[in-house]
């Protein structure tokens, strides 16, 4: 027996050793090339060969149960039609099995450039953390088919378009209903909007997604929320996706103006919109809220510009307001335009709604 056991612990620390995952350093002159033959045993790598890495093309993530990027604080540049940390989904079926894997991307002190700086897609659980996005064309982080995602202390300065933005895959097989980015979270993020952003935050067809602690600043731009869960992408009407049921946004501060709206609510009748503890600093020059279908809930808005105007495309909105600012108001019935009543508005109806209708709008516990 004494022989045996001092045969088998060598054995066992060489089988631990064969097993045991190990770290690796990506080399600051071959990004792409590193995690297009990322070692198997590979669970966590480090930017920390330079202070400043470049990419030229995509750095197309494998397919890992879990693996960790740490940016270790370096600023990573990409070339013009980058799209940065990516992958490719050919189809749902790819896609389906890719939601076994898993990234965390964390500490870039910038990603600069690119179509997009992340561009993850097929993955549950996945998670951006700390990094910021710099001068994208396209959009700072895209989302697809991210579900439980969380991006966490994230700042997106200058998008050529869009800032962060979480949807369905767009791949052959993917639909509005099975590919969604359900249940993921935004939690204290920025961004500072250039001329040309359309949408600092943007969510499409995607349930339970929940914004907190966020900003959106900087030049004007079309939108602060884009939130729209039409399965056609038709705005011209009602949204319709059946799957999606709630969104949340909470402690939102905003603070430029806008050539659109802030917030632009388009979604399925029975999905409930909570918007709580928002601010606008000063007049935007657009509505605060544009609606086009949704039970929207909002509350604790603790300061209302006399100027803040909130549209409807629709006759009868479905609002509820609760513990906001005694200068919110919304009367009973519309005034004889039949296109207003206090700040709420039919503005730009869609077909066959002609008269503003406040039936289902309840404001309760008016500050005093």
């Amino acid at each position: 027996m004494r022989i045996r056991s001092f045969v088998l612990v060598p054995l066992l620390i060489l089988g631990a050793l064969r097993c045991a995952a190990v770290d690796y350093v990506v080399p600051a002159n071959d990004v792409a090339g590193f995690f297009a033959n990322l070692p198997k045993d590979a669970t966590y790598v480090s930017f920390s060969a330079a202070a400043t890495y470049h990419c030229e093309g995509d750095i197309v993530l494998p397919a890992k149960q879990y693996l960790v990027i740490d940016g270790r604080g370096c600023k990573l540049t990409l070339g013009p039609k980058s799209r940065g940390f990516t992958m490719e989904v050919p189809d749902q079926q790819a896609a389906m099995r890719r939601t076994a894997s898993r990234y965390t991307i964390r500490d870039f002190a910038s990603i600069e450039g690119g179509k997009k700086a992340i561009d993850l897609k097929a993955t549950l659980n996945s998670t951006i953390v700390n990094c910021r996005m710099t001068g994208q064309t396209v959009a700072g982080i895209d989302l697809r088919f991210c579900l439980m995602a969380r991006v966490q202390n994230v700042l997106v300065t200058n998008p050529g378009k869009r800032g962060i933005v979480l949807r369905c895959g767009d791949w052959p097989g993917a639909t509005t209903s099975n590919s969604q980015s359900n249940h993921a979270v935004l939690d204290q993020c920025r961004v500072y909007c250039s001329a040309t952003t359309t949408e600092a935050f943007t969510v499409l067809n995607s349930g339970g997604v929940h914004l907190m602690d966020c900003i959106s600043e900087g030049a004007i731009a079309d939108y602060d929320l884009f939130l729209s869960a039409s399965t056609t992408g038709d705005e011209e009407r009602g949204a319709n996706n059946a799957v999606v049921k709630s969104f949340m946004l909470e402690n939102f501060h905003v603070e430029h103006r806008l050539r659109k709206a802030s917030i632009y609510v388009n979604m399925p009748p029975k999905t409930t919109v909570n918007l709580r503890n928002i601010y606008w600093n000063s007049p935007i020059g657009a509505p605060v809220i544009l609606y086009v279908s949704g039970q929207l809930n909002v509350s604790e808005i603790g300061w209302w510009n006399p100027d803040f105007r909130i549209h409807s495309r629709v006759a009868k909105p479905h609002m509820n307001f609760d513990a906001c600012h005694k200068a919110l108001v919304i009367p009973d019935a519309a005034d004889e335009s039949g296109k207003r009543a206090g700040a709420l508005e039919l503005v730009d109806p869609l077909p066959n709604q002609r008269v503003l209708d406040p039936t289902y709008v309840r404001i309760t516990r008016r500050a005093m």
